[in-house]
Order: C-alpha cells, then sequence, then structure tokens
C-alpha cells in the first residue's frame, strides 16, 4: 500500500494513472474517491494488495472540513455555481462570532442531530448510478432528478472553529462510515440552522486507520515513493483483524478449500472478514470469513510474506 497526500485539483482517478506512470506498474487502485476539491488521504493499492481494496474502502474516513453559511451551489461545494442565497439571522451571526466553545444551544442542537442521522440523500453531482448512469451526467444536463435517501452512521462530530466575518463558517471535523456526503452534511446542517450552505474545503485526514502523517506528495521521486510502501502483510493487519493459520489450514486456504475453526487461531466478530496468516511469518495467504466452525475463503495470496516486486521503471 501506499498512502498519498491528494493535492487540491486532481481527480482520484488522475492520482492513480500519475504513480502507475512513475512506478511503471498497471496495477494500481484506490480505496475511496476524493472529489477534485478535496485534499489529504487517499489510500492506494499496489500489485496484489488490490484485492484488499473492497474491505478498505468499508472503512470509515475523517475529514476536516469548512462550511460557509449564505450559499448554497448547485454541487454543495466551492467549484459549483451558486443556486441560493440566504443570509443568516443575526443570532446565528453573534453565536459564530462568539467561538465555538460559546455556541448557542440552537448550533448544538444541529449538531447533535446530524450525530443521529441514520440517512442521508446524496448530492446529485455524484458518482451514484441512476437510470443507467451517473448521476452527475444527468446533474449536467440539467435533468430533474431525486436520489433515494442512503443508511449512513457518523461516528464523530465536532466544531473545532466558527467565525462570522468576512464570511459566516464553521470549521469541522467529522468521522463517518462508508457512503456519507461531507457535501451533504454541508446543505443539512446550513438548513438546520435556518440558512443555506456549501462545502467550502474538505481534507481526508484518516481512512481505515491510514493517517495523513504517513502519506506522500505527489511530488515525491519514485525512490522517495517506493521507501513509502506498506508492505502487503503489515497493510493487511492495519486493514483486517487477523487469523493465524494452522499448516493443515494454510494448505486448504491455498487450494481454496474450506478451512476447519481448529486450524484458525484467534478472534474475529462473526461475518466480518479477517486476514489469515501462515504461521511463523507465513505471510498473507487469504483474506476470509468465518461462520460456524468453517472458514471461507474470499480472496488468495500468491506472494510470501514482505515480497513486493521491485516495478520496472518507465522508459
Amino acid at each position: 500500500m501506499l498512502i498519498a497526500d491528494k493535492p487540491r485539483g486532481p481527480t482520484s482517478h488522475d492520482v492513480v494513472a500519475r504513480v502507475r506512470r512513475l512506478l511503471g506498474m498497471r496495477e494500481v487502485g484506490h480505496a475511496g474517491t476524493l472529489d477534485p476539491m478535496a485534499t489529504g488521504v487517499l489510500v492506494l493499492a499496489l500489485g496484489e494488495a488490490t484485492k484488499l481494496v473492497p474491505y478498505l474502502t468499508n472503512a470509515a474516513k475523517e475529514y476536516e472540513a469548512r462550511v460557509v453559511l449564505g450559499r448554497e451551489t448547485d454541487t454543495l461545494d466551492a467549484l459549483g455555481t451558486v443556486t441560493t442565497e440566504a443570509r443568516p439571522d443575526r443570532a446565528l451571526l453573534d453565536a459564530l462570532a462568539a467561538g465555538h466553545e460559546a455556541l448557542g444551544p440552537f448550533v448544538l442542537e444541529a449538531i447533535a442531530a446530524e450525530l443521529t442521522r441514520t440517512s442521508q440523500e446524496p448530492p446529485a453531482y455524484s458518482a451514484i448510478q441512476t437510470g443507467g448512469e451517473r448521476a452527475y451526467a444527468k446533474a449536467r444536463r440539467g435533468e430533474a432528478f431525486v436520489l433515494e435517501a442512503r443508511e449512513v452512521r457518523v461516528r464523530s462530530l465536532l466544531i473545532t472553529r466558527t467565525a462570522a466575518v468576512p464570511e459566516p463558517f464553521l470549521d469541522l471535523r467529522v468521522r463517518a462510515d462508508k457512503g456519507y456526503y461531507v457535501r451533504s452534511l454541508a446543505r443539512d446542517l446550513a438548513r438546520r440552522l435556518g440558512t443555506v450552505g456549501h462545502l467550502a474545503s474538505l481534507r481526508r485526514t484518516d481512512s481505515g486507520g491510514f493517517r495523513v502523517e504517513e502519506a506522500v506528495s505527489l511530488t515525491a521521486t519514485r525512490d522517495e515513493m517506493m521507501a513509502r510502501v506498506i508492505p502487503l502483510d503489515d497493510a493487511a493487519r492495519r486493514a483486517l483483524p487477523a487469523l493465524i493459520l494452522s499448516p493443515e489450514g494454510a494448505r486448504d486456504a491455498r487450494l481454496g478449500r474450506r478451512v476447519r475453526r481448529e486450524d484458525l487461531d484467534g478472534e474475529v466478530a462473526r461475518g466480518e472478514p479477517s486476514a489469515w496468516f501462515g504461521r511463523d511469518g507465513g505471510g498473507l495467504v487469504a483474506v476470509g470469513l468465518l461462520a460456524d466452525d468453517v472458514g471461507r475463503v474470499l480472496r488468495g495470496f500468491g506472494r510470501a510474506a514482505g515480497e513486493f516486486p521491485s516495478p520496472p521503471r518507465s522508459e
């Protein structure tokens, strides 16, 4: 795995394309799209680690966001066209000016309501499929449609800074599960406060436990990137609970067979995927699912522990 610090501007696909060229590798994927405006953690999977992407994508993510009040845009962020304006009332402006440690109860109630949210309407400008195509394609053509609310879970939501001038805003730190849109948070929070708003900036600081502090800039050289690669075994242990296979269990798992519970050492929640390792440094053998007394292989891995192929240099 490689943790990239995505800058503002390029898409997540642009980042993947750059890393492919720089490392001379075809097999590069990412775990969780970031909008062009957003910056921060983009988890990249290299080679065999691309098999971990579905499990990394499902992980909780943390963001630092700024919500500007008074203007809503069609994309719900700063890159869109203003569609609605509504100046916040004096009580709200006074609360924002007082600072995040002295906010009025109506602001805190709006935050509390977002914390208890169980469903959310996605932005029209999103990659969600509707009627056989991406929602953003329909939105760009000016078509009217409504995306169904989706189940979401907000783990934490904190106000870290507020101000009323030169424009009213709230800075937030939010941690949520897969499928949560911070752009929708900006829309909904502003409306609860009696005004409108949009997402002015967004930085992902954590994705499944991979932190921005360990991310590498896209301006780094090939050698600098290679020095920051997280070995497959380490990445799997960070992404998933780990179980240890007996020699018999490792043999069965490598053949794609079901594995007896007694051949898997360790505990994992029922129905939760786990990373299965060979005993005594045997390396990652499979990602599997343990149900009752039998383990089922979901994805197998063919390389030994710590083995990372040196990609050929690009011509």
